[in-house]
């Protein structure tokens, strides 16, 4: 598809550094307004990133510039022609993540952005990072599954799309969802109602997510009949899961004890995957949280896996990545400055020795 060889490259010098010229040469069947977008709104994205010069020749695209740069441009042009040719549309996200992809890993943006999960009236779900991908296998091949992760990472969203996929494949029987319910901040429980109607905005989130994979008319036929439940982690004490893909959501808001109470449910032929943010705890003051402590206690075991997202990862609005790091920034600020006033402390309560 791509002519990046020796004699596709003239070499050219401008203002004392060395520029490559390449040259990629898209298939005739394929449509270049799919690749280059409306307007060309995607060549815009691929021009402002790179110092680079792209020209666009019907369906030809000669890039001069670094060699470095040159080959990234040529690599990114390659990998957005495969995804067109395997039916995906190409955004302006898409494009600008496979940059990311290309300068900060040698994950191939075709690969992870090509990962099919499932499809539900006409939209896939799909990893969106190299982070998220790695997340999705490890889903696939170890028992039990930690992701932990900043807000908008797709924790909880991949690993739902995983376990509507094993229910429809047949591989388990239930689908489990189950998160703490803890307050974030607010005060809940004086609100009128039943205990359902008390616990149900805990759990709104795992059911908004399960109408995005599901048509809204069998879930409470699948829920009826216990094919899914969606409950608080109080429910889950005393039971063996067996069969089951279970999700718990919110885990850095579980005390250790919970935690462990949880991950003793674990039956045959059943997989869990726990989900949390361990910047975002709501426990009372003083109470460890289950999902920090875990880390230390089962790291190295044998088919556990912790899969760690990062800013990177988010998939929401870029300010919620922005925020993310601001607010990681201020923390270590902070213990930094907790740390130095300790020290002072420590320094001025030493007795003075004798002159």
């Amino acid at each position: 598809m791509s002519e990046t060889n020796d004699s596709s490259r003239t070499p050219t010098r401008s203002r004392g550094a060395s520029r490559t010229q390449a040259k990629v040469v898209i298939p005739d069947d394929q449509s270049m307004v799919s690749l280059l977008g409306s307007r060309d709104e995607l060549l815009r994205v691929i021009e402002g990133a790179f110092r680079a010069d792209i020209h666009v020749r019907g369906n030809e695209i000669t890039v001069t510039g670094s060699p470095e740069e040159s080959s990234t441009v040529v690599r990114l042009f390659e990998e957005m022609s495969e995804l067109v040719r395997g039916g995906a549309q190409l955004t302006a996200d898409a494009v600008e993540r496979s940059i990311a992809m290309l300068r900060m890993t040698s994950d191939r943006p075709a690969e992870v952005l090509s990962l099919d999960i499932i499809s539900s009236r006409g939209r896939t779900i799909r990893p969106k990072t190299v982070n998220q991908k790695r997340y999705v296998d490890a889903i696939d091949k170890f028992t039990i599954v930690f992701g932990i992760g900043p807000a908008g990472t797709g924790k909880t969203y991949l690993a739902m799309a995983k376990a509507v996929k094993a229910l429809q494949e047949k591989k388990v029987n239930r689908i489990i969802l189950t998160r703490p319910a803890v307050e974030a901040g607010e005060r809940l429980g004086f609100l009128p109602g039943t205990l359902y109607e008390k616990i149900d905005p805990y759990l709104r989130p795992l059911y908004d997510a399960l109408h995005d994979m599901l048509d809204p008319d069998s879930i409470p036929r699948l829920m009826a009949a216990g094919t899914i439940e969606v409950a608080p982690l109080a429910y889950m004490r005393g039971r063996t899961l067996n069969d089951a893909y279970i999700i718990l959501d919110e885990a850095q808001n579980t005390s250790p004890e919970q935690m462990k109470m949880f991950l003793t449910r674990l039956g045959f032929n059943s997989k869990i995957v726990v989900t949390g943010d361990v910047t975002q705890v709501d426990l009372p003051n003083g109470t460890q949280s289950g999902l920090r402590v875990v880390q230390d206690i089962l790291d190295g075991i044998s088919d556990i896996h912790f899969s760690r997202l990062t800013s990177a990862d988010v998939v929401r609005h870029k300010l919620v990545g922005d925020i993310v790091d601001a607010y990681g920034r201020y923390d270590e600020t902070q213990r930094q400055s907790s740390a130095v006033e300790q020290i002072k402390g420590v320094v001025k309560q030493r007795p003075r020795g004798r002159s």
